[in-house]
């Protein structure tokens, strides 16, 4: 199965960091997830290696679900953060990605997950919507809703990072 190793060998860093993102910045959850929908694709590699990426983004996005519906049911109390100093330079861009991420992770997993896939994976809003099981209209809604509270939760700062 050589050709499922060049899969991985290939998206494994992209597909994770999708993960990450829908896991709303838990590295150990998104790497958790991402390994179980890759074993799941192992064993049904024959059936999807036509479009092996759909196949993993949707997987990925309900994986993402699942846990938070599993987490809903027994909340965890959140630990204080400190003060965190100013950054300058090359660290704002850090500050600014880790921000974007503490954001996404306070949005609805549907809402998250559009967002991840409309604008870090950059796909389609047609696209985004067959990867998510949802209408075209839905992507759209869940995309102005979910940028509009992106905005409050960050103030001024720029919806940007790379």
């Amino acid at each position: 199965m050589q050709d499922f190793e060049d899969f991985v060998a290939l998206r494994s860093q992209a597909l994770l960091r999708t993960a990450y993102l829908l896991c709303g910045g838990d590295r150990g959850a998104a790497e958790d997830i991402l390994q179980d929908v890759l074993m799941s694709m192992y064993g049904k590699w024959r059936r999807i290696k036509t479009s092996p990426e759909a196949y993993a983004r949707t997987a990925l996005a309900n994986s993402a679900a699942n846990r938070w519906r599993r987490r809903s049911r027994r909340p965890e109390a959140p630990l204080e953060l400190g003060v965190v100093p100013a950054a300058r330079g090359h660290e704002q861009q850090v500050v600014d990605a880790d921000s974007v991420v503490r954001a996404l992770a306070q949005l609805p997993t549907r809402m998250r997950a559009v967002l991840v896939l409309r604008f870090f994976d950059d796909l389609s809003e047609a696209e985004t919507a067959r990867v998510l099981g949802c209408s075209v209209g839905t992507v759209k809604s869940q995309t102005s809703r979910g940028l509009a509270r992106m905005r409050e939760l960050m103030g001024e700062q720029v919806l940007t990072w790379s």
